[in-house]
Protein backbone atom coordinates (compact mmCIF):
# COMPACT_ATOMS: atom_id res chain seq x y z
CA UNK A 1 0.00 0.00 0.00
CA UNK A 2 1.70 3.42 -0.92
CA UNK A 3 0.59 6.93 0.63
CA UNK A 4 0.27 9.87 -0.58
CA UNK A 5 2.77 12.89 0.04
CA UNK A 6 1.54 15.55 -1.18
CA UNK A 7 1.73 17.27 -4.86
CA UNK A 8 5.19 18.58 -4.41
CA UNK A 9 8.86 16.64 -4.17
CA UNK A 10 10.37 16.57 -0.96
CA UNK A 11 13.69 18.31 -0.49
CA UNK A 12 15.40 15.03 -0.95
CA UNK A 13 13.83 13.95 -3.99
CA UNK A 14 14.47 17.36 -5.63
CA UNK A 15 18.13 16.86 -4.45
CA UNK A 16 18.38 13.50 -6.26
CA UNK A 17 16.87 14.78 -9.37
CA UNK A 18 19.06 18.14 -9.66
CA UNK A 19 21.76 16.19 -11.04
CA UNK A 20 24.09 17.33 -8.76
CA UNK A 21 25.32 13.74 -8.02
CA UNK A 22 24.86 12.81 -11.50
CA UNK A 23 27.87 9.76 -11.67
CA UNK A 24 26.80 8.38 -8.59
CA UNK A 25 23.17 7.97 -9.78
CA UNK A 26 23.99 6.59 -13.79
CA UNK A 27 23.35 3.05 -14.11
CA UNK A 28 19.81 3.06 -12.36
CA UNK A 29 17.19 3.09 -14.21
CA UNK A 30 13.55 4.58 -14.09
CA UNK A 31 10.16 3.85 -15.06
CA UNK A 32 8.45 6.19 -17.49
CA UNK A 33 4.95 5.58 -17.95
CA UNK A 34 2.81 7.03 -20.16
CA UNK A 35 -0.74 5.75 -21.93
CA UNK A 36 -1.44 4.85 -25.64
CA UNK A 37 -3.63 5.58 -28.17
CA UNK A 38 -5.54 2.66 -26.79
CA UNK A 39 -5.60 3.93 -23.04
CA UNK A 40 -2.72 0.67 -22.29
CA UNK A 41 0.26 2.00 -19.78
CA UNK A 42 3.22 2.40 -22.44
CA UNK A 43 6.36 1.89 -20.38
CA UNK A 44 9.93 3.70 -21.22
CA UNK A 45 12.88 3.02 -19.28
CA UNK A 46 15.21 5.95 -19.04
CA UNK A 47 17.85 6.95 -16.36
CA UNK A 48 18.84 10.07 -14.38
CA UNK A 49 20.36 11.88 -17.36
CA UNK A 50 17.10 12.54 -18.61
CA UNK A 51 15.42 13.90 -15.68
CA UNK A 52 15.88 17.19 -14.16
CA UNK A 53 14.10 18.78 -11.17
CA UNK A 54 13.81 22.39 -12.23
CA UNK A 55 11.76 23.00 -8.58
CA UNK A 56 9.52 21.12 -5.81
CA UNK A 57 6.50 20.89 -8.12
CA UNK A 58 8.82 20.74 -11.76
CA UNK A 59 10.50 17.61 -13.72
CA UNK A 60 12.23 18.19 -17.15
CA UNK A 61 12.72 14.92 -19.12
CA UNK A 62 14.02 14.43 -22.16
CA UNK A 63 12.81 11.48 -25.08
CA UNK A 64 13.10 10.76 -28.25
CA UNK A 65 11.42 13.03 -30.52
CA UNK A 66 10.15 10.00 -32.51
CA UNK A 67 9.39 7.81 -29.56
CA UNK A 68 6.15 6.49 -28.54
CA UNK A 69 6.38 8.48 -24.84
CA UNK A 70 6.74 11.33 -26.80
CA UNK A 71 3.63 10.59 -28.79
CA UNK A 72 2.10 9.70 -25.89
CA UNK A 73 3.19 12.67 -23.85
CA UNK A 74 1.87 15.51 -26.49
CA UNK A 75 -1.61 13.25 -27.29
CA UNK A 76 -2.18 12.64 -23.54
CA UNK A 77 -0.13 14.49 -21.40
CA UNK A 78 -0.25 11.71 -18.41
CA UNK A 79 2.84 10.54 -16.89
CA UNK A 80 4.53 8.28 -14.05
CA UNK A 81 7.87 7.89 -13.05
CA UNK A 82 8.72 4.96 -11.01
CA UNK A 83 11.60 5.22 -8.45
CA UNK A 84 12.60 1.59 -7.58
CA UNK A 85 15.59 1.41 -5.40
CA UNK A 86 17.37 0.12 -2.64
CA UNK A 87 16.84 3.04 -0.46
CA UNK A 88 13.61 4.75 -2.05
CA UNK A 89 10.28 3.30 -4.23
CA UNK A 90 7.75 6.72 -5.13
CA UNK A 91 5.73 7.03 -7.97
CA UNK A 92 5.70 10.70 -9.45
CA UNK A 93 2.21 11.08 -11.23
CA UNK A 94 3.28 13.81 -12.99
CA UNK A 95 1.43 15.96 -16.12
CA UNK A 96 2.69 17.50 -19.36
CA UNK A 97 2.82 20.87 -19.58
CA UNK A 98 3.05 22.47 -22.77
CA UNK A 99 4.58 21.76 -26.18
CA UNK A 100 8.06 19.87 -26.07
CA UNK A 101 11.28 21.41 -26.80
CA UNK A 102 13.11 19.99 -29.99
CA UNK A 103 16.49 19.52 -30.38
CA UNK A 104 19.08 17.12 -31.37
CA UNK A 105 16.67 14.17 -32.13
CA UNK A 106 15.25 14.73 -28.35
CA UNK A 107 12.25 16.57 -26.87
CA UNK A 108 12.70 17.96 -23.48
CA UNK A 109 8.57 17.85 -21.72
CA UNK A 110 8.17 19.82 -18.31
CA UNK A 111 6.33 17.55 -16.25
CA UNK A 112 4.03 19.20 -13.15
CA UNK A 113 3.98 17.04 -10.09
CA UNK A 114 0.20 16.42 -9.30
CA UNK A 115 1.41 13.77 -6.78
CA UNK A 116 4.11 11.72 -4.78
CA UNK A 117 3.06 8.44 -3.39
CA UNK A 118 5.83 6.33 -1.58
CA UNK A 119 5.85 2.55 -0.87
CA UNK A 120 8.16 0.97 1.27
CA UNK A 121 7.55 -2.67 0.09
CA UNK A 122 10.67 -2.55 -2.98
CA UNK A 123 14.14 -3.71 -1.67
CA UNK A 124 16.28 -3.29 -4.58
CA UNK A 125 16.51 -1.19 -7.41
CA UNK A 126 16.45 -1.35 -11.17
CA UNK A 127 20.00 -1.01 -12.90
CA UNK A 128 20.82 -0.70 -15.89
CA UNK A 129 24.11 -1.67 -18.40
CA UNK A 130 26.41 0.10 -19.67
CA UNK A 131 26.40 3.10 -18.03
CA UNK A 132 26.80 6.26 -20.81
CA UNK A 133 30.22 7.85 -20.28
CA UNK A 134 28.41 11.57 -19.70
CA UNK A 135 31.27 12.97 -22.24
CA UNK A 136 29.66 11.23 -25.02
CA UNK A 137 28.07 13.43 -27.13
CA UNK A 138 24.70 11.86 -26.45
CA UNK A 139 24.82 12.53 -23.08
CA UNK A 140 25.82 16.33 -23.74
CA UNK A 141 23.09 16.45 -26.02
CA UNK A 142 20.65 15.25 -23.51
CA UNK A 143 22.26 17.49 -20.60
CA UNK A 144 22.49 20.50 -22.96
CA UNK A 145 18.59 20.21 -23.46
CA UNK A 146 17.35 20.06 -19.92
CA UNK A 147 19.31 23.06 -18.55
CA UNK A 148 18.11 25.28 -21.49
CA UNK A 149 16.04 28.13 -20.41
Amino acid sequence: MSRSLGAALSPELQVRLSQRDLPRRLGLGVSLLTVDDRGRPHPMLCSYLELLAVSPTLIRVAVGARSGTCRNLEARGAATLLFAESDLTVYLKCRAAGAPLLSGGLARFELAVEEVLEDARITCGVTYAPVPALDSDWARATLALLRLK
